[in-house]
């Protein structure tokens, strides 16, 4: 035994007399990703981007130590393909998934096996990932299950329905069905935000000593309108005149995507976006205590604009101020959102960029940070440059957004131009719209008329970027 030690310990202590490598001296820790997707927010739904009814003080100190983005697109103008489109860093004209469609009686049709997800590439580079939130890409046990598409740890909602649902009767955490007996039949006991969000502290303090991708899909502010009374109480009788909605409050549907009823939507939105701001800043003051901060990188954005479901009453709040449209439109207040990203000492405090990017930047831009190689596929630039203050050399040529619902909705936007074609499917309905966004933001004026050749170069463009998929048909695709 003897023989082996003294060889070891000499060994040891051979290697530490050693002086240290210029490269262990200077190599950086791989730094962590946090990325916050609210769900439904509108453009103009926090106050840095001009909310006046109430105030986002956490996420506003975001863009106060960071960049503000003012041309920023969501991947789609619902959850599923916008997420999709994250995930992948593809378009909806190419991304596997571009619809809502469901899958019974939980979930919705899965993510394609070959799909390489950021969540992958992240983890294949020695990452820890977690995904927390509302999920929406894959039925549980699926090829699409968040485990099978690269995350260490999900807890939340698997299903968009159920995440309609704010005191659930159920959650999933990985393959195990949690169930919430303080739900059970009428009861309101557990906010399902409040416990996934203390699931990805729990993360965030388990993973501080390696370097790890938090995904945190929000089920904020959708409908539902509910938030716990102490939130609602804040803004009682402050936003009159005040609206009620009547909706599922029993029956088969109840907790089962049915939206419940709500006496005071306004005081609910707002108190909604409040407990949101309220858990950003809880995270940032989590990574601050555990001496992470400064290693962290920080996106806050939103999936699609702000809806009209359950109550919602987004013209109140101005929500998609200054821009037109809602959820399910393809102009600009469907799909144009607020995004932020704060790094410290490395992205410029109280900055703002018009730089022209969308979701499936997203891919590239961490891959450029975390310095991990992207699939040929992917549809997406990174915007790295622009976070750093540098030079942004490669730029979009075009965006383009496809949805499959509402008689079928194509927009592409190339410089200050976009084409917006509503009732695709049936082609002697098809409105063909142009805008230029720098004089006519609000889509209000279609000139579409005045530049015959601008509408027929952007209408290539809709149609060089629309790929078949085997999984969503296209109007009347074969």
């Amino acid at each position: 035994m003897r023989k082996l030690i003294l060889p070891t310990i000499f060994g040891i202590l051979l290697l530490a007399c050693q002086p240290k490598t210029k490269t262990t001296e200077t190599q950086p820790a791989k730094p962590n990703i946090i990325y916050i997707l609210a769900d439904d927010l509108g453009y103009g739904d926090l106050s840095c981007y001009g909310q006046t009814h109430f105030s986002t003080p956490n996420i506003d100190k975001l863009a106060e130590n960071g960049m503000l983005f003012t041309q920023h697109y969501s991947g789609s103008t619902v959850c599923a393909p916008s997420r999709s489109a994250l995930m992948t860093g593809q378009h909806t004209g190419h991304t596997p998934i571009r619809g809502n469609k469901e899958w019974q009686p939980e979930g919705q049709f899965p993510i394609v096996p070959d799909a390489v997800t950021i969540a992958e590439a992240l983890k294949e580079a020695g990452y820890t990932t977690g995904a927390f939130g509302k999920w929406g890409l894959g039925y549980p046990g699926s090829e699409g299950d968040p485990n099978m598409q690269g995350f260490d740890e999900f807890y939340g909602y698997n299903c968009q329905r159920m995440g309609h649902n704010y005191y659930p009767y159920h959650l999933w955490h990985n393959q195990e069905k949690v169930v919430l007996e303080g739900n059970s039949g009428k009861k309101t006991e557990a906010y399902g935000p409040e416990l996934i969000h203390n699931e990805a502290i729990r993360f965030i303090e388990n993973n501080k000593d390696q370097p790890f991708f938090m995904y945190y899909p929000s089920i904020i502010p959708h409908a539902e309108l509910f938030a716990p009374d102490e939130y609602i109480a804040k803004y009682r009788g402050k936003l009159e005149p005040e609206k009620a909605y009547i909706g599922v409050d029993d029956g088969p549907n109840y907790k089962q995507g049915g939206y419940g009823s709500q006496q005071e939507t306004h005081a609910a939105f707002a108190a909604m976006v409040d407990y949101l701001d309220m858990q950003v800043g809880e995270i940032v003051a989590k990574l601050k205590e555990l001496g992470i901060y400064e290693n962290t990188l920080i996106i806050f954005t939103s999936d699609n604009g702000p809806h009209l479901e359950g109550g919602a009453d987004p013209d109140y709040f101005n929500s998609n101020e200054p821009l037109k449209g809602y959820k399910r439109d393809l102009y600009e207040g469907g799909i144009r959102v607020p995004m932020i990203a704060m790094w410290d000492g490395k992205i410029k405090a109280a900055s703002s960029t018009d730089h022209i990017s969308a979701f499936w930047d997203v891919f590239p831009t961490v891959a450029e940070v975390t310095g991990i190689s992207t699939p040929d596929s992917i549809d997406g630039i990174s915007f790295l440059p622009t976070l750093l203050g540098e030079k942004q050399a490669e730029q979009h040529d075009y965006l383009y957004w496809e949805f499959h619902e509402k008689g079928g909705r194509q927009a592409v936007r190339k410089g200050d131009w976009k084409l917006v074609r509503y009732n695709v499917f049936t082609p002697e309905k098809t409105t063909t719209e142009l805008y230029n966004l720098t004089t006519d933001v609000g889509e209000e004026n279609n000139v579409a008329s005045d530049h015959p050749e601008l509408v027929e170069e952007l209408s290539a463009l809709i149609e060089k970027s629309h790929t078949k998929s085997d999984l969503f048909k296209f109007g009347n695709e074969e």
